[in-house]
């Protein structure tokens, strides 16, 4: 029977490229989304993946819907906490909204999802989580104070919950992927994208495909070795 992983945000832009790896690596993927039905359903239809909703950023959401997909499926093995929403401005005009908006479904949903599936993996001697970070939560970035904290909170997390999974069998790494073609990124500008492109060493913009593999290297039991790392996915715009 074949290992169940669950994607947050799942089923758009790099989480849906992370789902299907998955599903092409043989496991039994749930994809989750926050609302956007059609695009789910059409996801969903595509793919043969089965998608869940609910808001990450909500702790008793996540617990109930991670027991919705563990009865259909089974226990959670392998868990993505992927899902991630901006709300940029300068911090001048930065409101508690924007920011709790963006520390709830970035940062604080990586502690909902793991708080859900983490005892059962130690209660199994197996898991794998993989955090989805950001370039920008390593090198900061002007207009995004609150996905640049939250971001590099991720790391954070990781780094900590890494210590106390690596006995029971669980590995938990990050993922701090750079500038990506995804839908969002190519509704960019073109003058600005270009500017963007030009602070890339390989110059070009990242696949989603890039990241969905790299989940899925770390997903595998031949990756129990690698724990506590952020893997850095850029082009060389920021060497760590």
């Amino acid at each position: 029977m074949s290992k169940v992983a669950l994607v947050t945000g799942g089923t758009r832009g790099i989480g849906a490229a992370i789902s299907v790896c998955l599903k092409e690596a043989g496991y039994t993927v749930a994809a989750t989304y926050a609302g956007n039905d059609v695009a789910a359903a059409e996801f969903s239809d595509a793919t043969g993946i089965q998608v869940y909703k609910w808001d990450v950023g909500d702790f008793d959401a996540c617990a109930a819907g991670v027991e919705q997909v563990e009865q259909g499926l089974g226990n959670v093995e392998i868990l993505v906490n992927n899902a991630g929403i901006t709300r940029d401005s300068s911090f001048s005009r930065m409101t508690k909204d924007m920011w709790d908006a963006v520390m709830d479904t970035n940062l604080t949903s990586n502690f909902n999802m793991c708080k859900a599936t983490f005892d059962k993996m130690k209660a199994n001697k197996f898991g794998r989580i993989i955090c989805i970070s950001s370039i920008n939560g390593q090198k900061g970035q002007i207009g995004q104070v609150n996905y640049s904290a939250a971001k590099a909170g991720v790391i954070g997390f990781v780094k900590a919950l890494a210590q106390e999974g690596a006995r029971h069998g669980i590995t938990v790494n990050a993922i701090a992927p750079g500038y990506i073609a995804t839908e969002m990124v190519m509704a960019v500008p073109d003058e600005i994208l270009a500017k963007i492109v030009k602070g890339i060493p390989v110059g070009r913009l990242g696949e989603a495909v890039e990241i969905g593999r790299a989940v899925a290297f770390l997903a595998a039991d031949d990756a129990g070795f690698t724990t506590g790392s952020t893997l850095t996915i850029n082009g060389g715009q920021y060497i760590t």
